[in-house]
């Protein structure tokens, strides 16, 4: 008999067509911020698989559990390939990753802005992946000098006002 006349339970097939969390190719480079946030993620996510593995009968926790599987699959990849930088050895009047920059664009407006890794960059909280069009615009400049942040609303230059590192 076709399958086209057959009539599943969709939750009998639950997380089995769940695509993986694509791992960035870039190197994991991480603050030590970052690192942490890797483990607590790696930690809670173990923590919930725990607790789903207790619910055998509950078709909704197979599906999380598959999704929390897939989550921790991912975690552990970016954790195992976690480059802690040591912002300490950057050069101090150089922006690289990890330093807090502040900038002042054309019509006058500051900004401050935390090169971090791909996992920790959250703009709500102006933390910028070190991959990022802004940071790769500001990487290898120094106090005083503009830069150009190509961006899809079109071009616009930056002044570097200071450079610092915790």
């Amino acid at each position: 008999m076709s399958r086209g006349f057959v009539k599943e339970d969709d939750l009998e097939h639950a997380g089995t067509d769940l695509l993986e969390r694509p791992v960035s190719s870039e190197p994991n480079y991480v603050t030590p911020t970052g690192l942490k946030q890797l483990q607590d993620e790696l930690q809670k996510l173990d923590d919930l698989r725990l607790q789903l593995m207790q619910k055998e009968d509950d078709p909704f926790a197979a599906q999380q559990l598959a999704e929390t599987a897939r989550d921790l699959r991912y975690y552990a990849a970016r954790l195992e390939n976690a480059e802690l930088v040591d912002t300490a050895k950057q050069p101090q009047d150089e922006i690289r990753f990890g330093a807090m920059v502040n900038v002042e664009d054309e019509q006058g407006q500051l900004q401050e802005f935390i090169i971090v890794g791909e996992d920790e960059a959250d703009i709500a909280h102006n933390k910028v992946s070190w991959a990022s069009p802004l940071a790769k615009a500001l990487i290898g400049h120094k106090v005083g000098e503009t830069v150009s942040w190509k961006r899809p609303a079109g071009n616009t230059d930056l002044e570097i006002t200071a450079i610092r590192y915790r």
